[in-house]
C-alpha cells in the first residue's frame, strides 16, 4: 500500500456537518404527524433527525445516501422512525418497493457536500487534501477523478471543465494538466488545486478559490450528478402522492437550472417558491457553506400550495 492508498484523516465518529436552511425546509415541506418522507441525501443526518421529530413516531423517514461511511455512522445517531439505506436517490423506486411503500408525502434533496466529506483527507474534496483525488460519493463504485485526469485527451478535459464547471480558462487548465501528467501524474487534490491556480488568476472582486470550478466539474463528472438529478426529477411525480412536496437545496447554477426548469412543467408541478430561498445573515455567519445554497419547493400534481 502506498501513501496515497492509505487514508490520512477519516470521518469523525460524530458528524460535524450543519444542515443548511433547516427551518425553511421544515416549513416548506408542510409536514404532518404520521407522514412518510424521504431524505434523498442523508449526509450528517441533521435534516433527517429534524424531519423525524416533526412527523412523530407514527410517521416514517427513509434516508438514503451513496456514501457508505455516512450510512454506517448515521444509524446509531438517528431516531427509530428513520430507515437508512445505502443507495442513490436514483434508486428510490427500488428502495420504496423493498420497504412496501407505494407513495410518499414529501422528499428532500440536499445536493451539497457535507462538512464531513470535506474534512476526510482520503477523499480529495478539499483543495488542501494530500490524499488521493477521488471525489466519488461512493468510493466503491465508478472511476476516481485522478484516473479521469490521467486518461482523457486535452479537448475532452477542456470540454468537461467548461461544461460542468463553467470555467472560462478550461482550455488553459486542460493544456497544463496534459503537459504535467507526461512527467508527473496528478494524484492529489492539493496538486490539482495548485496547477489550476497557476492558470487562473484570483479575482479581486470574488473570494472564491480559482480551483473551485474545476473541482466542481470533476466531481459532477465522476458522480454523474446532473444525470442523477434529472432522473429523480422525472421519477418523483410517480411516487409522491398528489399534493406531496419536493424540496431541493442546490449549490451551483447547473443544479438550480435543472430544478427551475422541471418545476416549470405545470402539468406536473406547482412551485411553492417563486424565487429560491436563501440563507439568512445569521446562518451565513454561523455556516459559511450556506452562502451558495438555494432552496426551491414545489407541490406535485399541479395542485395549488
Amino acid at each position: 500500500m502506498n501513501d496515497l492508498d492509505r487514508p490520512t484523516k477519516q470521518f469523525p465518529p460524530v458528524s460535524i456537518h450543519m444542515p443548511v436552511l433547516l427551518a425553511e425546509v421544515l416549513d416548506g415541506l408542510a409536514l404532518q404527524i404520521g407522514a412518510t418522507v424521504v431524505d434523498g441525501t442523508l449526509g450528517g443526518g441533521g435534516h433527517s433527525r429534524a424531519i423525524a421529530e416533526r412527523v412523530g413516531l407514527r410517521g416514517r423517514v427513509v434516508a438514503l445516501d451513496r456514501d457508505p461511511q455516512v450510512v454506517e455512522r448515521a444509524g446509531a445517531h438517528l431516531p427509530r422512525n428513520v430507515t437508512v439505506r445505502h443507495a442513490s436517490f436514483t434508486e428510490l423506486e427500488t428502495v420504496l418497493d423493498d420497504l412496501g411503500i407505494q407513495t410518499i408525502d414529501a422528499m428532500l434533496l440536499d445536493l451539497g457536500l457535507s462538512s464531513d466529506q470535506l474534512e476526510d483527507d482520503s477523499r480529495g474534496f478539499s483543495f488542501r487534501s494530500s490524499g488521493p483525488l477521488d471525489l466519488r460519493f461512493d468510493p466503491t463504485q465508478g472511476e476516481p477523478a485522478w484516473e479521469l485526469l490521467s486518461r482523457l485527451r486535452e479537448k475532452e478535459l477542456a470540454d468537461l471543465i467548461y461544461k460542468y464547471g463553467e470555467e472560462r480558462a478550461s482550455r488553459a487548465i486542460a493544456r497544463r494538466i496534459v503537459q504535467t501528467r507526461q512527467h508527473d501524474p496528478i494524484r492529489t487534490a492539493a496538486e490539482l488545486a495548485a496547477l489550476v491556480r497557476s492558470c487562473v488568476r484570483r479575482s479581486r472582486h470574488h473570494s472564491i478559490d480559482p480551483a473551485t470550478r474545476t473541482f466542481q466539474a470533476l466531481r459532477i463528472a465522476v458522480n454523474q450528478e446532473l444525470d442523477s438529478l434529472q432522473s429523480i426529477l422525472e421519477l418523483l411525480p410517480r411516487r409522491l402522492r398528489p399534493g406531496g412536496r419536493l424540496a431541493v437545496i442546490s449549490f451551483h447554477s447547473l443544479e438550480d437550472r435543472l430544478v427551475k426548469q422541471a418545476f416549470r412543467e405545470r402539468e406536473l408541478w406547482q412551485p411553492v417558491t417563486k424565487k429560491p430561498i436563501l440563507a439568512g445573515e445569521t446562518e451565513r455567519a454561523l455556516n459559511p457553506r450556506s452562502r451558495s445554497a438555494k432552496l426551491r419547493i414545489a407541490v406535485v400534481g399541479g395542485n395549488s400550495p
